[in-house]
């Protein structure tokens, strides 16, 4: 059959023929394409500026495009560019504008390297693109505004680089984004409204910024957030009691601000999932809410130090998995003999390690249940209160303890033997008390002492002579006590040895040499006589020497006066 000079024969080739066609040209897309990616890379590559683990050496003409280091191509585009991951590198050098080339790319991950310069805004041309992680670099500049583009952004890390200017409100746009973290960088300005627009956010950190002003209400519309970081910034304002219905918060950060205000008395029942809870460092007043400790049991970590948090601290012994502990610099406590009381309900949690409680108002004396700590503690802060009584024995079983920090208290008696003779302590403050008696020579037996401040007090009798078996100790402050003999502790790692105001006699001894690296050394008020050994020319790192009110004669060695 013919019509119009066709048949059903000649239809067919001509169809076959269309087909071939077709196949031929989207043939030739998908070169150009291929092209167009490969380009980009090129582009890429030349920015960079150091490449010492030779990253690149495989991004060349001889080697597949896909099979480039770090590359990752497309199942169903195939030779299309879906995946980019140079991070922990030592890469340097700019970003490529050209990177906004690769309209396929779905992740991007440039972070722990060296890139320099601004953020190319074509990154915003790239729609597919769900994961960009640019974080710890030397970028600066600002965010670029049409990185709202990326509409299918999951996840934003532009954290660790140098980045100013405001959080750009276009943010506001990338609804589906579950993680932002702008911390660590230098922006400024406040938080836009926007984000209450981010509702499939769940962990937000802008952390280590200069951001100001108050904290916008909307962020309460945020009701899968489960991390909330705005610590360290100059926040003001007070705290929008709305955050606090926020159920699903796992962590709650605005330490280091300057927000002001009380916390509510029933935000315990508002956070039931908190593990981190964190205030320090504002201008919070009030009690600490009991709820808290009663109805926030899953917390690991609170701290509520530096605020101007008052009345009496409430039991803890609800918070089971409690590991940290801080509510230091408050005016907590009314100087009474129970304001302690609260240490006994600590001792059912068997991962707490830190307790920081000093400067404060707390009085009467340490409760013998402070030897029921848990094991695992390694930081005990008490100084600074008007704590009385001795130090209780019982402390000797905390055989992991490596910070004791007991200074400016009330605490009389001696050091008990069983504390002296804690193994892993390697910081000890118990300095302007009124503690007494001899200073043991059981300190030499720690090996990872560091420093050791017993200054102020009456400690009698002489310097242990075995403390120059103390091969970490760093830091000695044994002054302003009633300290006799010759002993001069010549311990080769001091930095800082501190005797002045004691009754120590005799001559300095030669030894005073091996600590070649000690900076300062203060030896005044005492009854120091002889000669002054030139050896303590020998050490070379002194910049403090103070040795008046003694009875040496002489003269001064060339080597100290020079």
């Amino acid at each position: 059959m013919q019509i119009l000079g066709f048949n059903s024969t000649n239809l067919q080739f001509r169809c076959f023929i269309l087909g071939i066609a077709i196949a031929s040209c989207f043939a030739r897309v998908s070169l150009t394409s291929n092209e167009t990616d490969k380009s980009a890379l090129l582009a890429f590559k030349a920015g960079i500026t150091e490449d010492p683990l030779g990253v690149f050496n495989s991004w060349n003409n001889t080697v597949d495009l896909c099979q480039w280091y770090g590359v990752t191509c497309g199942r169903r585009h195939r030779n299309r560019v879906t995946a980019l991951n140079l991070y922990s590198l030592k890469l340097s050098g700019p970003i490529s504008p050209h990177i906004g080339n690769l309209s396929f790319l779905r992740e991007l991950r440039l972070y722990n390297n060296s890139f320099c310069q601004e953020i190319p805004p074509q990154i915003g041309r790239l729609r597919r693109l769900s994961i960009l992680i640019l974080g710890n670099n030397s970028l600066i500049g600002e965010i670029p505004k049409n990185t709202s583009g990326c509409l299918n952004l999951n996840l934003l890390v532009l954290a660790g680089n140098q980045l100013g200017g405001e959080v750009p409100p276009e943010i506001g746009s990338l609804v589906k984004l579950r993680y932002l973290h702008l911390g660590r960088n230098n922006l400024t300005g406040s938080v836009p409204f926007s984000i209450g627009n981010l509702s499939s956010l769940e962990m937000l950190y802008l952390v280590y910024n200069n951001l100001s002003g108050s904290l916008p209400w909307v962020l309460s519309q945020l009701t899968k957030l489960t991390q909330l970081d705005f610590g360290e910034n100059s926040l003001s304002g007070t705290f929008p009691s709305s955050l606090y219905n926020l159920s699903s918060l796992e962590e709650f950060n605005v330490g280091g601000n300057q927000i002001h205000g009380s916390l509510p008395s029933a935000m315990g029942f508002c956070l039931p999932s908190l593990k981190l809870f964190s205030i320090y460092g504002n201008q919070f007043v009030g009690s600490i809410p009991p709820c808290i400790p009663n109805n926030a049991t899953n917390l690991q970590t609170l701290q509520l130090g530096g605020n101007r948090l008052s009345g009496n601290v409430p039991s803890f012994e609800n918070l089971r998995n409690l590991r940290r502990l801080s509510i230091h610099t408050n005016h907590l406590g009314s100087g009474g003999s129970g304001d302690l009381s609260f240490i006994c309900s600590l001792t059912n949690m068997t991962s707490l390690y830190l307790l920081s409680m000093h400067t404060n108002r707390l009085g009467g004396p340490v409760p013998e249940c402070i030897g029921n700590l848990s094991l695992a503690i390694t930081t005990l802060a008490l100084g600074l209160n008007p704590i009385t009584g001795e130090i209780p024995r019982a402390m000797g079983n905390l055989v992991n303890l490596e910070i004791l920090h007991m200074t400016n208290n009330i605490l009389s008696g001696a050091i008990p033997f069983d504390v002296e003779n804690l193994p892993n302590l390697t910081y000890v403050d118990l300095s302007t008390n009124n503690l007494s008696g001899v200073i043991s020579s059981s300190f030499h037996k720690n090996k990872r002492l560091i420093a050791l401040y017993l200054d102020g007090n009456h400690f009698h009798g002489h310097i242990p002579s075995h403390l120059d078996e103390c091969q970490s100790l760093t830091m000695l402050d044994l002054s302003n006590n009633n300290l006799r003999g010759s002993v001069f502790p010549a311990v080769k790692s001091l930095l800082y040895l501190n005797l002045s105001d004691n009754h120590l006699n005799g001559s300095l001894p030669v030894e005073v040499g091996k600590v070649e690296h000690i900076n300062s050394l203060d030896i005044s008020g005492n009854m120091f006589s002889g000669e002054i050994p030139s050896t303590l020319g020998d050490c070379d790192g002194l910049l403090v020497l103070r040795m008046k009110d003694n009875h040496f004669q002489g003269f001064i060695p060339q080597s100290i006066s020079s």
